[in-house]
């Protein structure tokens, strides 16, 4: 079920670069403030050129003082979000949500493995200090690929000191996922957020590791695919209707803006329910969901039009829309 959130006006009081291509927003609500938990994002509207559209950002840091704090990566390869983010000033007038959490953190396990790639450190940061504040057991894996990118690490080794492991793509680090889980003690769970690679070899390790599926928790962001975004076609035959995608645009966006009848939730490729029946494919599919397994994947019978994509040609797909 959809999550129901309140909007309201709000305004951007100040920002600050926290890495080359990451800045922080910090956003004055107007109304009530809503505490949000660890693992909370609040929905944010952007301009894309003439259209509006929504953006989903999770919270950084607790809160405390009545401010929403988000951080937003400076993508080249986007639908637009993100330069629309960055081109707003101190006193810009935004609408947002009130808080909402489909990365809830788990409270009286006996650890946590937290694990960030990239611009995912951002849930992670704020589930470290809420850890950190309770005196839990808790380890920080942070992966990037720079050093200057690493968005929140100096912050964050400051409150949790030799809990915090950095991995640099640069100095040729890497997460060995299967003895990192072999270290967590029984009943622990893992949290991950970052690229779909990395959410893909978590999930891997995880089922290989044999612990029960339920004791892992992720979030993923849609932008990160093994192809970088480029327009494509989507034919549906039943309905004697092509549809164009553009580079900036989900398949999911570009088929409801068509008039296409669609069934979504999460729109983060996490719960399915977008899901459509691919009948051909020229071009190679860009699954980049966390809903279907490697092998349902390798299938190519269904993708999720909310983050998948085709790269180097079009799709020829079947719709729910029945009544059309």
């Amino acid at each position: 079920m959809a999550e129901q959130l309140d909007w309201r006006a709000a305004k951007l009081i100040r920002t600050r670069d926290l890495s080359p291509d990451t800045r922080l927003f910090e956003i004055e609500p107007s109304g009530d403030f809503v505490i949000p938990k660890p693992g909370s994002h609040i929905n944010v509207t952007v301009q894309i050129g003439e259209r509006p559209d929504v953006r989903s950002y999770s919270i950084v840091g607790p809160c405390a003082d009545g401010i929403y704090r988000i951080a937003v990566k400076l993508l080249g390869d986007t639908r637009g979000g993100s330069a629309y983010m960055w081109s707003l000033k101190p006193g810009a007038q935004l609408t947002i949500s009130t808080p909402g959490n489909h990365f809830d953190l788990g409270r009286g396990r006996p650890e946590y493995l937290l694990l960030a790639g990239g611009i995912g450190i951002t849930p992670i940061f704020t589930m470290a200090l809420a850890l950190a504040d309770i005196n839990a057991d808790f380890r920080v894996l942070y992966a990037c690929r720079r050093r200057e990118d690493a968005a929140l690490a100096d912050e964050l080794r400051e409150r949790i000191g030799g809990r915090l492991q950095m991995f640099l793509d640069e100095d040729g680090d890497r997460v060995n996922l299967a003895s990192e889980i072999a270290r967590l003690a029984p009943g622990g769970e893992l949290y991950v957020c970052g690229p779909i690679g990395m959410l893909e070899a978590a999930k891997r390790a995880w089922q290989q590791s044999g612990r029960p599926v339920e004791q892992l928790r992720f979030e993923t962001f849609g932008n990160s695919g093994r192809f970088a975004s480029q327009p494509f076609k989507v034919n549906i035959p039943r309905l004697n209707l092509v549809v164009d995608v553009p580079q900036n645009q989900t398949m999911l966006d570009a088929l409801e803006t068509a008039g296409v009848a669609m069934i979504s939730d999460c729109r983060r490729g996490e719960c399915g329910l977008c899901a459509l029946y691919i009948l051909e494919v020229d071009g190679i599919v860009d699954h980049r969901d966390v809903f279907f397994n490697d092998e349902e994947k390798a299938a190519n019978a269904k993708l999720c039009t909310c983050v998948s994509r085709v790269a180097g040609g079009s799709i020829t797909i079947d719709t729910a829309d029945r009544a059309a």
